[in-house]
């Protein structure tokens, strides 16, 4: 696979919708090669051009190479000097014009009369701000402080500055804020007890593997870049096996495809480590010269695993686990890509640390084209200069030694004070739950909660105990519904920021490339506007800098580190294009030398003990069912989560949802195909079509989670409940979501 044929919509299509949205490109669907474009007529020096980086929460980050003409946006293309990107980028990517355009967009602060009554009249920024403050003003009267107010932000917009919502908040003084990730956190914790962080190769060097396992990971949906180095590995012989509870396009382009029990990974993984122990497969002198507790873990999967066990647990024949075992014991180098959807269980983490295990028994840690392949933070060693602001003076907040809800407000050391924090994982109970000071006010940004926190009939009864909900947001979303006052933001191209990526290791500017539309506002600028606002009020009660740039703010991010880390002298050589960090080895972890206690890796972690787990990768059982079906909510290609699912341009690839089902389980309910049916289990319910397909198990329903915008109430958060994952407290905050650990039953409508 190419680059240059990611792109799937429809010449027509892309057409149609440029001249809708004002911008008359051309976005073919196979990219041009320079002397191609320039003889259909497109001259790149008829344009100006920008440096741009997708902020989206995805492994890609694409860098992007922007064309624009008079104001508008004309064309993208993927920035040609990112080997990674290579010129190309994703259908989601591709978009991108039709996002800034669309008629769709919010254009004005507005304000409803009702939630949810779509009753919404425009209003002048200078009013909304001006309600709010009033609110944030109220609150520190009534209170005494501002912990009735919260922030629920994530993963909407991850440039750097974005992280300046945080401090906005800051500016403020202490407030109540949501931590935590649903994406990833019980295996970043698992990968801290084993390796002391979660560090992975350069992705690039996967051409250099042998043998490749993709456990519980579709790239070729959601990181399509990465594909084209498992396909020349492949080339060059390698073998690729894909583990999945659902028959992927990933799949189809594997050798061999296993189709699992949904949490049973961490039964398969031991399973295949017993049967290396037994044919004395195991690297000798990585785990006794570079890991401690390997004779523990070898007395553990002698007393405890067998593989007709592990096949038994995990539906995988006995056979073919001692095959791929061998095999990949055997390839030198192996690695093995960890999906974030296999973590997503309430064994989720447990499961992650004995695919770890299986990794480095074998001795493929700190390997080129090897390794326990999960993510990295390596390239993030910003200054968050946004994110790090001072409360006003006088702030009164959380005392740490106080249980929540305790709170001690006595005068005293205010050195103590800090912001309440609560679990992201269960917003709505959580809401629910606060008390003294209760939540009257609520910051949503980067975040569409109602799409992708869990329990939504829960989420819609917590927000109407709130006197005040204040969305940032691009789109009319179901938060937004669920709103009193929405603020227009910025798209990516409308604002400064740059982006780094938790996959590979390529930072890239993102340049202002046209004016913010209509009435937009980047989140910086609105922390700024509120900031006067509120000092015209009371004056000294936000500190945040009321005149400024988000290429100001931008160029604050940067320091000496990753200049060098990237080999630039300043940040304006990024307008140059993208730059890779210098790496001395493609490889994590190539000195052996890990960031744990014993500073070796670690088959037995003492911290992982003393935080309540087993101190070995010990088999943990998952959720129990409590209804028919495992229900199964990952992401879909044409959507990144909310994102992207309500232009236009996608509906007509992706028109409608469905319930997918095995044929067998569908005939044994009286189902046919196309069929309206109702979803339902403890949590509530969804009516939607069914599509039969043999790529989901018999035991399994499969709805891929979007938001579809308008004349539909689909919301696959009907359906799933907030219970935790094992792992995430100890670098997340919070403990992961299980969100794969759900159960429901279905029947005809």
């Amino acid at each position: 696979m190419k680059d240059r044929t990611n792109l799937t919509l429809s010449r027509r299509s892309l057409l149609k919708g440029m001249a809708a949205a004002g911008a008359a490109s051309i976005l073919p669907c196979r990219l041009l090669t320079p002397k191609e474009a320039i003889a259909a007529g497109f001259d790149p020096n008829e344009y100006q051009t920008f440096r741009n980086a997708c902020p989206r929460n995805c492994y890609d980050t694409c860098s992007i190479k922007t064309y624009v003409q008079d104001g508008v946006i004309k064309y993208i293309e993927g920035a040609p000097e990112s080997t990674y990107t290579k010129g190309g980028l994703c259908v989601k990517g591709y978009s991108y014009p039709r996002r800034v355009y669309s008629p769709d967009r919010i254009k004005y602060p507005m304000i409803q009369d009702g939630r949810r009554s779509g009753k919404w009249r425009r209003i002048s920024w200078d009013d909304a701000l001006d309600r709010i403050a009033k609110k944030i003003l109220e609150l520190k009267e009534t209170d005494g402080n501002l912990l009735g107010m919260g922030l629920t932000k994530y993963s909407g917009n991850f440039g750097i500055t974005s992280y300046g919502v945080e401090g906005m908040m800051s500016s403020l003084g202490y407030t109540t804020r949501f931590v935590g990730t649903p994406c990833w956190p019980a295996g970043i914790d698992a990968q801290n007890y084993d390796l002391g962080d979660m560090w992975c190769n350069d992705p690039e060097d996967m051409v250099k593997s042998k043998y490749i396992i993709l456990w519980g990971v579709n790239p070729a949906w959601c990181a399509v870049h990465s594909m084209k180095y498992i396909q020349e590995a492949k080339r060059q012989g390698a073998k690729v096996l894909v583990i999945d509870p659902v028959f992927t396009q990933t799949a189809a382009k594997g050798d061999v495809f296993w189709q699992p029990k949904p949490a049973g990974d961490g039964a398969l993984a031991l399973g295949m480590a017993k049967h290396i122990l037994d044919k004395g497969l195991v690297d000798k002198d990585f785990v006794n010269s570079h890991a401690v507790g390997f004779n523990e873990f070898a007395d553990y999967l002698n007393n405890n695993i067998t593989v007709e066990w592990a096949a038994e647990e995990s539906g995988i024949p006995a056979q073919e686990i001692r095959q791929i075992a061998e095999e990949f014991a055997t390839a030198d180098p192996a690695t093995i890509w960890i999906g974030y959807g296999m973590q997503r269980h309430t064994n989720g983490g447990a499961s992650v640390r004995s695919i770890d295990a299986l990794v480095a028994m074998t001795g493929n840690v700190g390997k080129e084209g090897g390794g326990a392949r999960y993510g990295h933070l390596q390239t993030w060693g910003f200054n968050y200069h946004a994110m790090i602001q001072s409360p006003p003076e006088g702030s009164v907040g959380f005392t740490g030694a106080a249980a929540r809800g305790e709170f001690d407000f006595t005068e005293g050391d205010k050195s103590s004070y800090s912001d309440r924090t609560v679990n992201i994982n269960k917003t709505a109970q959580e809401i629910l739950d606060t008390k003294d000071p209760s939540l009257k006010l609520f910051w949503v940004a980067c975040k569409n909660p109602f799409a992708q926190d869990f329990d939504r009939p829960k989420m819609e009864r917590a927000f109407d105990t709130i006197d005040l909900v204040v969305s940032a947001e691009q789109f009319f979303t179901e938060t937004v519904a669920n709103s009193d006052i929405v603020l227009p933001v910025t798209t990516l191209f409308e604002e400064w920021s740059v982006n780094v990526s938790y996959w590979h290791y390529w930072m890239g500017i993102n340049e202002q490339a046209i004016k913010p539309l209509h009435e937009a506002k980047s989140n910086l600028e609105i922390a700024a506007a509120l900031s006067k606002k509120l000092n015209s009020l009371s004056p000294g009660s936000c500190t945040f800098q009321e005149e400024l740039t988000t290429e100001d703010w931008t160029a604050k991010e940067f320091n000496q580190g990753i200049y060098d880390y990237f080999g630039i002298k300043d940040w304006k050589d990024l307008k140059n294009g993208p730059v890779k960090a210098k790496l001395k080895s493609s490889a994590s972890w190539s000195d052996k030398k890990f960031g744990t206690p014993s500073g070796k890796y670690e088959f037995k972690s003492e911290i992982c003990a003393e935080h309540g787990h087993k101190a070995l990768p010990e088999f943990k059982e998952g959720r129990k069912a409590y209804d028919k079906f495992q229900l199964l909510t990952p992401h879909t290609q044409f959507a990144l989560h909310s994102q992207f699912a309500n232009l236009d341009w996608m509906k007509e690839f992706n028109k409608e949802p469905f319930v997918y089902m095995h044929p067998a389980a569908a005939a044994a309910k009286g189902i046919k195909d196309l069929d309206m049916v109702r979803v339902f289990n403890k949590v509530g319910e969804q009516k939607v079509k069914v599509k039969l397909t043999d790529n989901v198990s018999k035991d399994c329903l499969i709805m891929y989670e979007a938001w579809y915008g308008k004349n539909t109430d689909f919301n696959v958060q009907n359906l799933v409940d907030d219970e935790s994952a094992d792992m995430g407290a100890y670098k997340a905050g919070a403990p992961g979501a299980a969100i794969h650990g759900q159960f429901a039953d279905i029947e005809k409508a």
